[in-house]
């Protein structure tokens, strides 16, 4: 085996490996939706079964961070790997093999970016992130000042964090959308 054969070998067994480690965060990160959904329920329930049970919304906004926070970071590492594959690793064998042709080297990479419907998904998928991790946790918030009339001033102070930090969610979700097309 020459030595292009055995480096050729050697990237297309880092294609696999990545390609791995993104199915598995694919995973992970559709599984945090559900979590999410979860564990709103079983919050909710608790916090609306009784009037002193409404401090419990105030987890809410923290589940939202912290489980939006998650699925925020998988998804970028999912983008990630899916632009160093387009950028780095597809041009490591194009220089390797001499075949300059990109839609013949991991020609799925490049394909299902450039479906004519992939943008209006991507925003689709940006509103149902921003529903989930930042406007629920929003709503929990309100819900609260609505249902617990003269919260004390430190309780007031959290609620005004947990909302900041829900607007950073949301600056930060809008940001690694990656709403582009093409390679």
């Amino acid at each position: 085996m020459s030595d292009k054969q055995q480096i050729l070998e050697v990237y297309l067994h880092e294609y696999e490996k990545l390609k791995e480690e993104q199915a598995q965060r694919i995973g992970f990160r559709d599984n945090m939706l559900y979590v999410t959904l979860g564990v709103f329920g079983g919050i909710l329930s608790f916090a609306l079964s009784g009037k002193n049970n409404n401090y419990a919304l105030l987890v809410i906004p923290w589940v939202c961070l912290i489980l939006g926070w998650a699925y925020l970071v998988n998804d970028e590492k999912i983008s990630a790997i899916g632009r160093y594959i387009r950028y780095t690793l597809v041009n490591k064998i194009q220089e390797l093999t001499g075949n300059a042709d990109i839609e013949s080297i991991f020609g799925w990479e490049i394909a299902h970016r450039s479906d004519k419907r992939r943008f209006r998904r991507k925003i689709e998928q940006l509103i149902v992130d921003e529903i989930t991790f930042v406007l629920s946790g929003i709503v929990a918030l309100l819900a609260f000042w609505f249902l617990v009339s003269q919260p004390p001033l430190a309780i007031n102070i959290l609620c005004i964090v947990e909302f900041i930090l829900l607007i950073v969610l949301a600056v930060e979700i809008f940001i690694y959308a990656d709403l582009g097309v093409g390679r």
